[in-house]
């Protein structure tokens, strides 16, 4: 038993390997979220050219053909 304001040191070992468990855990989660975000951000990158690409496309696409974006009129059964 121990007395008022002395520290069982069984008691401390087992806190402080607690919060190592509790830290590897945490190390590790740390760990996997920055692999995903990671992965996520080389695919918006990708997908940000993609989108790039296929609106640079469009715009010349646009222009050889003389529409230039114009709104069309409504078709006639509108």
């Amino acid at each position: 038993m121990t007395t008022p304001g002395k520290l069982d040191t069984g008691s401390l070992e087992r806190r402080i390997e607690g919060l190592e468990i509790a830290l590897a855990h945490q190390s590790e989660a740390i760990e996997d979220l920055n692999k995903v975000m990671s992965a996520q951000w080389k695919l918006i990158d990708g997908l940000t050219r993609q989108m790039t690409s296929l609106i640079d496309r469009v715009h010349e696409a646009e222009s050889r053909t003389g529409h230039g974006g114009a709104a069309e009129p409504p078709p006639p059964h509108y």
